[in-house]
């Protein structure tokens, strides 16, 4: 087949799947799906169907803290007990709650749980998983300091199948089931920021006051915004500053740092665990409290922590 040909061939294809015709029918479930569901298809372009199902639960992903790092300075036989170490406790995890595994990329782990008591299971999953790095694989990888992140949401996810029927060996490269929407994608942002320090600047002011009778200069670092506060309103070009020993100022930066909990989660999951638990020992004791993160597509407020299962103590 020559290219032409080929790509004339993908065009008639996407113009068939978005095409009026071509119906996608989308079946509601409180169960995880497998791969085998015969209620979730390919797109089929001779009956111009495909089904597809949606959940609404708790999607969980967890990954390891600075695997680029460990990847780069590890001899490979080690990085291999590490990784599978990694992987084998924390599909353990999951199973003991009742999770199912759906995805696994490197390091990272998705799990995706039934409808019914999905936010008691996510959680206790989460403080599962956190519990073993810090006091098996941690105890038992002397090399380095072993951590992980785990970000939890809620919401309403669309099931498809995606790839294409092929045979043979690397069938199973060439299919997936794909997690589509918004919890998806933000228990993933979330488990990018877990456990993690980050290290940033912005810019500032540098402003300096001179103290005539006593000789002395006092430095201090603002952001512009402050800075601006700190002047009156003139209608002329001079430089009023409220502070009458203001004397002069340069632009600077003023660096932050910022640590992350190892278990993040939206106030979705929070609250349904909350309402689910009221007399768990991290909610009565406020193990897990609101924290003040930015995450990109997501407007509410995120809860985290660092609890561990009590059951550790006894290992």
């Amino acid at each position: 087949m020559s290219l032409v040909d080929f790509l004339r061939e993908l065009d008639e294809e996407v113009q068939a799947v978005n095409s009026s015709d071509f119906e996608v029918e989308i079946i509601e479930t409180n169960f995880v799906p497998s791969f085998s569901d015969t209620n979730i298809t390919y797109d089929n372009l001779d009956t111009q169907k495909k089904k597809c199902k949606r959940l609404e639960s708790c999607v969980l992903y967890v990954d390891i803290r600075g695997s680029a790092k460990i990847s780069a300075e590890r001899k490979p036989k080690t990085l291999a007990k590490i990784y599978s170490s990694f992987v084998r406790t924390m599909l353990a995890c999951a199973r003991y709650y009742g999770g199912h595994v759906r995805n696994i990329i490197g390091d990272r782990v998705m799990v995706v749980f039934d409808k019914q008591d999905c936010f008691t299971k996510a959680v206790d999953t989460a403080i599962l998983m956190n519990s073993v790095c810090k006091h098996i694989l941690n105890n038992r990888i002397k090399s380095f300091e072993f951590s992980a992140g785990i970000g939890i949401d809620y919401g309403k996810m669309l099931i498809t199948k995606s790839g294409a029927i092929r045979q043979g060996d690397e069938k199973e490269f060439y299919r997936s089931l794909v997690w589509l929407g918004k919890p998806a994608n933000t228990a993933s942002r979330l488990t990018d920021l877990a456990n993690k320090t980050e290290n940033y600047s912005i810019p500032a002011i540098h402003q300096g006051n001179y103290y005539p009778n006593l000789k002395d200069w006092h430095w201090q670092s603002k952001p512009y915004e402050q800075f601006i506060d700190d002047l009156e309103e003139t209608s002329s070009r001079m430089l009023r500053h409220k502070n009458e020993y203001f004397y002069t100022f340069f632009k600077t930066t003023i660096s932050y740092s910022e640590s992350y909990s190892p278990i993040l989660m939206t106030k979705a999951v929070y609250d349904g665990y909350k309402s689910a638990n009221p007399n768990a020992d991290s909610i009565k004791n406020g193990w897990f409290s609101k924290k003040s993160i930015n995450v990109r597509d997501y407007s509410g407020d995120i809860y985290g922590g660092d609890v561990i299962k009590t059951a550790v103590e006894y290992i």
